[in-house]
């Protein structure tokens, strides 16, 4: 599911078959995180985190074509497997690329867990569906390692 709620907002929903403590490990563990991060082609290559109120988190995504796409923040808000709260800046983004304010929650119930993403703002509604796709794409890679995961930890 991925919907708009104004120009400068977006928002994505993915469900789980695992649970919030390891959904919520996919963004605060690296060995998680490398798994899949980035969209399509795209794998993550590095990526650093520290995971306190004021720590920041650096990543980089990379494809054939396209090595150097480095990305970050800083954390505002944890709550461990309930929600997390950072900004996200691309490095080598525009000059006048905004550094926008990501919000995850993660809700289990019954061994499964709805994560809910939202960003913003974006500078316009042309750059934040720019995202939608890469996002997306991202969090489909995200679902089915989570899944395969979960069901290796359970076997």
């Amino acid at each position: 599911m991925s919907a708009t709620l104004a120009d400068d907002e977006l928002l994505i929903a993915r469900t789980f078959d695992a649970p919030a403590s390891l959904v919520f490990a996919l963004w605060t563990d690296p060995a998680h995180f490398r798994n899949w991060m980035g969209p399509g082609s795209y794998t993550c290559t590095d990526c650093d985190i520290d995971l306190r109120v004021g720590g920041a988190y650096r990543a980089r995504i990379a494809s054939a074509d396209d090595p150097n796409n480095w990305f970050g923040g800083v954390y505002r808000e944890i709550v461990p497997h309930e929600r997390l709260v950072f900004t996200f800046k691309w490095d080598n983004g525009p000059s006048n690329a905004l550094e926008t304010l990501v919000t995850i929650t993660f809700r289990e119930h019954d061994g499964k867990t709805v994560m809910t993403f939202h960003q913003s703002p974006f500078l316009d509604a042309a750059r934040r569906d720019s995202h939608v796709g890469g996002w997306s794409s991202a969090f489909d890679k995200a679902v089915i390692y989570a899944n395969r995961t979960a069901l290796e930890l359970t076997s």
